[in-house]
């Protein structure tokens, strides 16, 4: 049995399914919905097997949710859903797949699938499933936010990585596109709008493992919560994909998943939603060895002889930039978990001043385990500096989104709409997780500090 959760990943699966052929002539794409208490006993018959006695399919604050309907047990499988009634890469005509070869990634193959269904419309076999899916104007991934929507989380390096992920999913249309081109008859009228639409479908709700993407659907209901033990499971041996209760659950009841631990920066721009309070919120910093420092090509190369990547520009040439994940540091006191050892070395280094000091840093590594900078610096007062610097880097970070955070205003007023409030909410979460984290670093930072200065005075 495998765990598997939803994530980016390189995923194939066997064979599911005959392949969709492309000789038919499409209908108008209709926006067709099946009444939820159908799409169970649709779906059990298409896979010839129960899927689930547990479960009904309902509607929750979080939208689409399954609901318990009998009271459940931790320990009890809750839904068996076979890999045969389960879309994807393989689901793709042979021709057409040849054609995309390794040019584009397994999210674009499905993504293409679900192109496909959606234009048989009603005459697709899989039109209960693809009817369900949310509309482009229901999905609230960064990828689909205006302009100004995007300044609402500038301060966050959400921001970029919304802009990277863009750009991504039209590099991959110009690659599918060449391919679909072959087929006018089904995909001519496709843009690089529908393939986004259909790209985040993916992303958003297929599940991960060794073996590739895929679609689960009536699993894909499940809503997530970050604190739950259960995820899907996958079963190689005997073809299906299961989820087991981690807890009792009371008829009526709605069931949750935890589809990884996610921080509310990968929840919205994968899946569009975020936590009012997420335990695996984290925060991307940049830190860089500014140009006019003496030793800068020394210390880029004492940092790559020890294992720390050195990142490439824009250019191609060795950048001065390194990126680190701080986490929640839960204690003022203590060893300031969640703040990357990697990231204090970083620091150490960059405070160096001489060829001297660099030179000790390397054969203390040397002889210990090879790491760089791990150790406290011997000379106090240089230390201090470097967790210093760091403080200030922080607490710069942290006025700059408590000021983002602030700028937001109230959720709702008359003049704001449905979207934009919700939008901006998500903004909120986002950054007010952000800056707890900052803080709780800071903190620690500050008390590390303060210490080593008293013993110094002593």
């Amino acid at each position: 049995m495998l765990l598997v959760a939803r994530q980016f990943s390189c995923r194939w699966w066997r064979r599911r399914r005959p392949h969709i052929g492309l000789s038919h002539t499409p209908l108008t794409n209709l926006n067709f919905h099946s009444e939820p208490d159908d799409f169970l006993p649709w779906l059990e018959r298409k896979s010839g097997t129960e899927i689930s006695s547990a479960l009904y399919i309902g509607k929750s604050t979080l939208g689409t949710a399954l609901f318990a309907s009998k009271s459940i047990r931790a320990g009890d499988c809750i839904l068996k859903v076979p890999y045969s009634v389960q879309l994807a890469p393989d689901n793709l005509a042979p021709e057409l797949r040849a054609l995309l070869g390794d040019r584009v990634g397994d999210v674009a193959k499905v993504a293409i699938v679900i192109l496909f269904e959606q234009k048989m419309g009603q005459d697709s076999e899989w039109a209960p499933y693809i009817s369900c899916l949310p509309r482009p104007e229901e999905m609230h991934s960064t990828i689909f936010w205006s302009e100004d929507e995007l300044e609402m989380i500038r301060q966050s390096s959400l921001y970029q990585e919304t802009i990277n992920q863009r750009s991504l999913v039209e590099k991959e249309f110009l690659a599918v596109r060449r391919a679909l081109e072959h087929f006018p008859e089904m995909f001519q009228s496709i843009t690089c709008k529908d393939f986004m639409h259909a790209y985040a479908l993916v992303t958003s709700r297929a599940w991960g493992s060794r073996k590739g993407y895929s679609l689960i659907p009536f699993a894909d209901f499940l809503n997530h919560d970050g604190t739950s033990e259960s995820v899907v499971l996958s079963d190689d041996d005997n073809h299906f994909s299961e989820v087991i209760a981690d807890r009792d659950y009371a008829q009526g009841e709605q069931v949750l998943i935890r589809y990884g631990k996610f921080s509310n920066a990968t929840l919205l721009l994968d899946f569009g939603f975020t936590l009012p309070y997420n335990i695996h919120d984290q925060v991307q910093i940049q830190v860089n060895i500014p140009h006019h420092d003496i030793l800068r090509d020394l210390k880029l190369e004492l940092l790559k002889r020890h294992h720390r990547p050195i990142n490439n520009d824009v250019n191609g040439f060795n950048s001065s930039v390194d990126c680190f994940t701080i986490k929640e540091v839960r204690s003022g006191s203590g060893k300031g978990k969640g703040i990357p050892q990697s990231l204090r070395a970083f620091a150490r280094v960059l405070c160096c001043t001489s060829c001297e000091e660099l030179s000790d840093l390397a054969n203390e590594a040397v002889e210990h385990d090879g790491r760089l900078a791990r150790r406290p610096l011997t000379n106090r007062s240089r230390e201090i500096e470097a967790h210093q610097m760091l403080m200030e880097k922080l607490t710069q970070l942290a006025e700059d989104c408590d000021a983002s955070f602030k700028s937001l205003g109230p959720v709702s007023s008359p003049v704001t709409c449905e979207r934009l409030s919700l939008r901006r909410q998500m903004a909120r979460d986002l950054l007010n997780g952000e800056l707890r984290i900052l803080k709780s670093a800071c903190a620690w930072l500050k008390d590390y500090c303060t210490t080593l200065t008293a013993t110094d005075c002593h």
